[in-house]
């Protein structure tokens, strides 16, 4: 095999062997295929796609490249959630407590963010002295004494999509479809998941724009969870506008805290619930999806999805009492106002201006490990067709500099829109993909554990 026949194979429109495959992901990793043979290979990809089979063998393979974390010491069945984020997503730091609570364990890789703000990881650091950088050891052992741990990625999860995902950067090929779906896959496996439950954000704030790209993406990794013996659902949700109120590292987490209290956003619980429920399912751990939901709200209700946060902070060196009292979590020095300038109804956020806000007073990333600042973002107060009054309060701006603070409400001001009539509702939860295209019987699927 040489490189320059596997390129011209799929520029032809070919289909690759499990053989090729291998050994393209593993030329590429140790250096034995340059960046300009490989950029050439993800652009026939790009414009030629590739099979179910292909995409499946990829991911594999590109989880193969690296460590792949053996979950089996944690009893029963291990359930990792995925987001393909979003402006105010703060999901996980619902759904991890809250599905352990319920008694599903939650192990748990996740990452800093890159673009519209941080990551779960960085959002868990609002937490005094809460380390995300954990052993292996560690990690399995606080998910038996625990139920949940949220640790960093260790640094030899998947390079072969490290590498791939930096050059497909700077070679306009991050689009292919069959390239994001193992992109995001391979690291679920790598991460030692018996199932996945996806959450495919759909509108202006996420990266699938339309409700068609995103439902295909979703078939697509649906299709190679199944084929590698993993159980996989997909949820669609809207982000035309931020999911709950806050934008922003510490105001994220003191939403989510509120949310586990049974206090917070609705939109924000009514998609924790969705998640949940589907984990739920997958382990098991519930037959009916109405009966999981409903057994989560309890968890809400009776505080002991809270106390599994507070559990999780303290077990991984952080303060607990900052998830009782969580006003004493990292705040802004300077805060501003974005009023109504005249009486109507809300008729649009745009979630991705809101999030270049995010950014630019620093709750977000432009580059990699660039620091971010806890503390700052924006706290809408108004959502999408509600009515207001002129000199309403429909935003706050939360931030450390002056000037930054200035051109956010620049940004955030033109974000929002007023009109005459309210539009029309729009539903949160789109659609959810357990079966990809052209399959009919969810019950093929690989049984989780």
């Amino acid at each position: 095999m040489n490189m320059v026949d596997l390129i011209a194979k799929k520029r032809d429109g070919g289909s690759y062997t499990r053989e090729e495959l291998a050994y393209i992901v593993r030329g590429y990793t140790n250096g034995g295929i340059p960046d300009y043979q490989m950029s050439a290979w993800a652009m026939a990809v790009y414009f030629q796609g590739m099979t179910p089979e292909e995409t499946a063998q990829l991911t594999m393979e590109m989880a193969r490249s690296g460590e792949q974390l053996d979950l089996s010491p944690i009893p029963g069945c291990k359930v990792d959630k995925h987001s393909t984020g979003g402006v105010g997503d703060k999901t996980t730091l619902v759904v991890a407590p809250l599905v352990a609570a319920a008694g599903l364990p939650v192990a748990k890789m996740s990452g800093r963010g890159l673009g519209f703000s941080g990551g779960t990881i960085d959002k868990l650091e609002s937490f005094p002295g809460l380390q995300v950088e954990r052993s292996r050891e560690q990690f399995i052992q606080q998910v038996r004494d625990v139920g949940v741990a949220i640790i960093s990625q260790t640094g030899n999860l998947t390079p072969a999509d490290k590498k791939l995902y930096a050059l497909r950067d700077v070679t306009a090929t991050v689009e292919a479809l069959p390239l994001i779906a193992s992109s995001i896959m391979s690291k679920k496996i790598a991460a030692g998941a018996d199932a996945i439950v996806l959450d495919v954000k759909v509108g202006r704030g996420a990266f699938m724009k339309t409700r068609e790209q995103a439902r295909a993406l979703a078939e697509a990794m649906v299709q190679i969870g199944h084929s590698v013996g993993r159980r996989t659902v997909a949820v669609l949700s809207d982000m035309n506008q931020p999911l709950g109120y806050a934008v922003g590292n510490a105001l994220e987490v003191k939403e989510a805290i509120a949310v586990l209290a049974g206090q917070g956003p609705r939109d924000v619980e009514e998609l924790a619930l969705t998640l949940g429920a589907q984990m739920l399912l997958l382990a098991e751990k519930e037959t009916d999806e109405d009966a999981a939901r409903e057994r989560l709200r309890s968890l809400l209700k009776n505080g002991e999805a809270l106390a599994k946060l507070a559990a999780l902070v303290q077990a991984q060196g952080g303060d607990p009492a900052f998830v009782h009292e969580p006003d004493r979590l990292p705040r802004a020095a300077i805060t501003l106002q974005v009023h109504a300038p005249r009486a109507g109804f809300l008729a649009e956020i745009d979630a991705e201006k809101i999030g270049q806000a995010a950014v630019l007073l620093g709750a977000g990333r432009k580059i990699k490990d660039a620091p971010v600042d806890l503390a700052v973002g924006i706290v809408l107060q108004r959502k999408t067709g509600e009515a207001v009054e002129k000199g309403d309060v429909l935003a706050e701006i939360h931030a450390n500099e002056a000037e930054k603070a200035e051109q956010a409400l620049a940004l955030v001001t033109s974000a929002l829109r007023i009109a005459d009539h309210a539009p029309a509702a729009q539903p949160l939860v789109l659609d959810v993909v357990s079966v990809a295209k052209g399959e009919h019987d969810c019950d093929a699927a690989p049984a989780c554990g």
